[in-house]
């Protein structure tokens, strides 16, 4: 055998015993008349020992040819550690090698793997397979595994079936855009992959299987940032004969359940509140509830004074940051240049200052008295020390603006603290949004979301008004899943389809199969879909998903490690009747 313990497991009741490890070379200390090798394998490190006195001098000269990440094989004897180290479970013992195998021979690694390399990011994905080496990124793969393992668990529990769903499915023109591919066998046709089962789920359920559920890979088209792949995962699930309040209740219980596992964390009911409520009180519909600043709005306070910029505009919001009068002007310029900025694309910041003494200062000081100035503190409930700052403009571009400062702040004072967990439902999002480009409402989740029965009657005279029976669960800031009761009456599904610009012959050719399905008795169904990647991540006191993946792509879509994409052969594309043009 190659080994008869791990290089994690050895401790002191061990000393005395003959064992065999294998695995990779850490570090070699040499001295001359001893030498120390760190055995490394998944379970952790271990110390060997040779030494002139009590090793074969064959065996001596075997270890000359070593070097780091070496996979070796080590037989001897467990023996008290002289110099122990607290820091590891094996640190009390080491083994006095007897036997010593080379099982395959490496080249220097060009980074360390050590739990700080000396790696750049690009360098550590092209070699993937070293980087996974290292305790972090490992940590984080073995911690994917448990979580996915409890999900597993916790749904089955329930009486929800693991179903695996096509990966090869039909092109939609809602949503993002999707990867396409090319049919050999169907000349000029295409598959596409999922961005999601979700029609299939909905099959699952007039099938009658009840309870669904999937960890399932999905694909989007689409631009990347750190917490988003061009392939991702989810944890997919559906319900049948079940409302709203039904599906809050048993995937509440999931996220908790995840919680007390992976954190030891007790919460009790998650907080709720209405996409409108969101977006007043924070300019997003995934509010970080963990810290305050929330929007304070001024019109009544700072309008009608003379200053145009607030006079003109639609809202005129701020929020109070506290402690942070002290800011220098030179940090509120930076401040100011940083929401000007086109990806922010505010025209200027307003601050007042209010500060220890109780004065106040304000960028606007000549347009506004000190008692006008006194009742926009009052509003904020600014305490002596707090800075407002304020933004304004049309509402619908305000909000967001600085909902961006507020997190910012947020991310520059220590306020999002990776220990720190804020669950959230937010709930009751429109049904609908106008699309100035194609001039039509578009799908605020997707074409298969039901209003809320008492906005129904709003879909013929007033559709821009009428609430989707969806939610969201975010957790520190970000949505971790979403879903909705789904439409199941035929008819009312195809006033969506009407709604939504297609034709009766465009939803027939791209949904047919399932509104011909729920002709056959569809059950009323609801579900949710969590983005596991996320998830796991922030479990793990991060946003950023690419170490909670084993082989990442990077910011531009690529496997640099593969070098993929890449092109491919052009007799592949002759038979799939694909030209591609030359540059």
């Amino acid at each position: 055998m190659y080994r008869t313990n791990t290089c994690g497991e050895l401790n002191e009741s061990n000393i005395g015993q003959t064992v065999t490890l294998s695995g990779w070379i850490q570090t070699i200390r040499d001295k001359g008349f001893m030498i120390w090798i760190d055995l490394r394998d998944r379970y952790g490190i271990t110390q060997l020992v040779f030494d002139e006195q009590r090793t074969d001098k064959s065996l001596l000269e075997q270890t000359k040819k070593l070097g780091r990440e070496f996979v070796i094989q080590a037989t001897g004897q467990v023996i008290e550690r002289a110099s122990k180290n607290p820091n590891i479970p094996t640190g009390n013992i080491e083994i006095l090698v007897e036997k010593l195998t080379i099982l395959n021979s490496s080249l220097v690694p060009p980074f360390t793997i050590e739990d700080e390399t000396d790696g750049g990011e690009e360098l550590r994905m092209k070699y993937r397979y070293l980087d996974i080496r290292r305790n972090p990124v490992k940590e984080k793969l073995i911690f994917r595994s448990k979580v996915a393992r409890l999900v597993r668990n916790y749904l089955s529990d329930l009486g929800f079936i693991e179903t695996e769903t096509p990966v090869l499915i039909k092109s939609t023109p809602e949503g993002a855009r999707d990867f396409v591919v090319p049919s050999r066998m169907n000349p000029g046709q295409f598959y596409a992959l999922p961005q999601s089962p979700q029609t299939f789920k909905q099959l699952l359920m007039v099938a009658g299987l009840d309870k669904y559920f999937q960890i399932v890979k999905c694909f989007r088209d689409e631009d990347l940032r750190a917490d988003r792949q061009p392939e991702f995962t989810q944890i997919d699930c559906e319900m049948s004969f079940v409302e709203q309040e039904d599906v809050l209740n048993t995937f509440e219980g999931l996220i908790k359940y995840l919680l007390k596992e992976t954190r030891s964390l007790n919460f009790d009911k998650f907080p709720r509140m209405t996409y409108a409520e969101a977006m007043r009180r924070y300019g997003n519909d995934k509010p970080d509830t963990r810290f305050g600043m929330e929007f304070v709005e001024l019109n009544d306070e700072l309008q009608n004074s003379g200053f145009k910029v607030f006079d003109d505009a639609e809202l005129v919001v701020g929020i109070n940051v506290e402690g942070c009068a002290h800011y220098t002007r030179k940090q509120v310029d930076e401040l100011t240049d940083w929401v000007k900025r086109p990806q922010i694309g505010a025209s200027g910041l307003v601050y007042v200052r209010y500060n220890e003494d109780g004065s106040i200062k304000s960028s606007v000081d000549k347009f506004y008295s000190e008692e006008k100035l006194q009742a926009v503190i009052k509003k904020a409930q600014a305490k002596p020390g707090d800075l407002l700052l304020i933004l304004s403009g049309a509402a619908n571009k305000v909000r967001p603006q600085l909902s961006a400062l507020r997190m910012e702040l947020a991310e520059r004072l220590g306020l999002r603290n990776p220990e720190v967990f804020a669950p959230l439902w937010v709930i009751d999002f429109p049904l609908l949004e106008w699309s100035e480009e194609d001039n039509r409402y578009a799908a605020m989740h997707h074409p298969f979301t039901s209003p809320k029965p008492e906005d129904i009657s709003l879909l013929e005279t007033d559709p821009g008004k009428a609430r989707a029976n969806a939610y969201d669960l975010v957790l520190n800031g970000n949505e971790i899943g979403g879903g909705s009761v789904r439409i199941y009456d035929k008819d009312l599904q195809a006033l969506m389809f009407k709604l939504l610009g297609f034709s009766q012959e465009d939803a027939e050719a791209q949904f047919g199969f399932l509104m011909n399905a729920f002709k056959y008795g569809a059950p009323p169904h609801a579900g949710i879909a969590f983005g596991f990647d996320r998830l796991v991540a922030i479990l793990g006191g991060q946003e950023v998903i690419r170490d909670y993946i084993a082989f990442p792509k990077n910011n531009s879509g690529r496997d640099v490690m593969i070098d993929s994409p890449a092109p491919v052969h052009q007799k592949q594309l002759d038979e799939l009747r694909i030209n591609v043009a030359k540059e």
